[in-house]
């Protein structure tokens, strides 16, 4: 009698085994599309890259191990790659901060409480998901110096405008201007971010009598600038990434002052065919990428805020 009724207690703790493995067996099942697809189409290609950055790797024809050659070339005897990544610099530099205040502006505006916001919403939204070739063939119309429309209205204020893809002072400057034109998921980030601001902040600062300008310094940039981390470093690899528009806009002219670098990546892979080079000067970039982007995370402790924190002096 007493082993009949101990006799149910292992099958219990068998079935209970049994469930528990498929509780952890389930989730992995789910997620394995992504674990598939990012070992075989990220890790995998990244880590192979980095691979056969070592070779002399021509696509048509043999591999040969050429050892630290390519990196070689690269800072020494080949003077694209510093033309191109001044270039990028230069471009960064005009294009982030320009980035971040365009998006700001617009997300502040998006969020008063107007009558029709979320048309608005959505109109300035809209231009981020027109795709790349199209994006450029809008505005090689607009920056095309014979009828171009914004030679139009600039001559409508007795402005003779440039040449804006053929002349070395613009071309860069038009690059800029066009690619601002797809910051609506920035201007979302952001707005995003003001939605999160407390009303009760702005209302005990409204008592204390400080004016719209000093809410914004004091509490909405502050506040803010988490949101602000974040798109900062997203603009950063973006600006390092830019090629589609120079590519074909200008083609990186004129007299290469467009020739960005992710275009002399792409070049050395698909126009001439040296895959290894191509990847020791692809890897450089993620390295400049990467100490940017640890260089904006160290400095980050300085200037940025979060509701409730003291800072120590």
């Amino acid at each position: 009698m007493k082993s009949l009724l101990a006799s149910p207690t292992p099958y219990v703790e068998i079935k209970k085994k049994k469930k528990i493995k498929w509780d952890k067996v389930v989730p992995l099942l789910f997620i394995s599309p992504w674990v598939i697809g990012f070992l075989a189409f990220t890790l995998g290609p990244l880590l192979y890259s980095l691979f056969i950055s070592f070779y002399d790797w021509p696509v048509v024809g043999k591999a040969t191990f050429i050892g630290l050659d390519n990196y070689k070339t690269m800072f020494m005897d080949d003077p694209l790659f510093w033309q191109s990544l001044w270039v990028t610099v230069k471009f960064a530099a005009l294009f982030v901060p320009l980035n971040i205040i365009v998006a700001l502006v617009l997300a502040i505006l998006l969020n008063q409480n107007v009558k029709g916001h979320s048309f608005f919403r959505t109109f300035f939204y809209l231009p981020s998901v027109i795709s790349g070739v199209a994006l450029a063939m809008i505005w090689a119309w607009v920056f095309n110096g014979e009828y171009g429309i914004l030679n139009y209205f600039l001559s409508l204020v007795d402005i003779t405008g440039p040449n804006w893809l053929n002349e070395t002072g613009w071309a860069l400057i038009a690059m800029v201007i066009a690619s601002l034109w797809g910051q609506g998921t920035m201007m979302l980030i952001f707005l995003a971010g003001l939605k999160g601001i407390s009303g009760e902040l702005y209302e005990a600062a409204s008592i204390d009598g400080a004016n719209k300008l000093t809410q914004f310094f004091k509490i909405t940039l502050p506040l803010l600038t988490p949101t602000i981390l974040f798109n900062v470093i997203t603009t950063i690899i973006a600006a390092f990434q830019q090629l589609t528009l120079a590519l074909l806009l200008t083609g990186g002219g004129p007299l290469n002052s467009t020739y960005f670098y992710a275009m002399y990546v792409y070049e050395n892979a698909f126009k001439y065919f040296k895959m290894g080079y191509s990847s020791a000067n692809a890897w450089f970039m993620f390295l400049i990428v990467l100490g940017l982007t640890m260089l904006v995370f160290k400095s980050s402790s300085a200037w940025v805020y979060y509701e409730g924190e003291v800072k120590k002096k």
